[in-house]
């Protein structure tokens, strides 16, 4: 049982997809830093506002003792709006990256064999000296 799981652990495909996660992982910071650092500075100009504050609050909340706001309701639209961007720049991405990984395949994909056997010309050669003997 230890050796067949080591046999499904090793297999490319799998080792590949785990590469393929971290790497995920890491370039989703790298846009996430992209968009709070950059993206949203500039959209929060426009607003004259942290562009992840930006709510609609629907019911108020009260500062207690401590003065955190409890029992406000409110829709975080600017925080959805830029996990938006952020999923969109990475969806964008990772379609460039398999377009081209796709584009590299084709390239790479042997040209068919010629068929073998005898060319159309010596067929009809063959047909017309058939006829010729009838």
């Amino acid at each position: 049982m230890l050796k067949e799981f080591k046999e499904f652990a090793m297999k490319g495909n799998l080792v590949d997809i785990g590469v393929g996660f971290v790497m995920g992982a890491a370039f989703n910071k790298v846009v996430s830093s992209f968009t709070g650092g950059i993206v949203s500075p500039l959209v929060g100009l426009i607003f004259k506002s942290n562009f992840k504050d930006l709510k609609w609050t629907i019911i108020e909340g009260v500062a207690n003792a401590e003065g955190v706001v409890e029992g406000e309701v409110s829709v975080l639209w600017g925080e959805f709006l830029t996990n938006l961007i952020d999923f969109i720049i990475v969806a964008f991405v990772m379609f460039m990256i398999v377009k081209g990984v796709n584009a590299m395949k084709k390239k790479e994909a042997p040209a068919p064999a010629a068929p073998k056997g005898p060319s159309q010309e010596e067929l009809l050669a063959e047909i017309r000296d058939l006829l010729k003997k009838q």
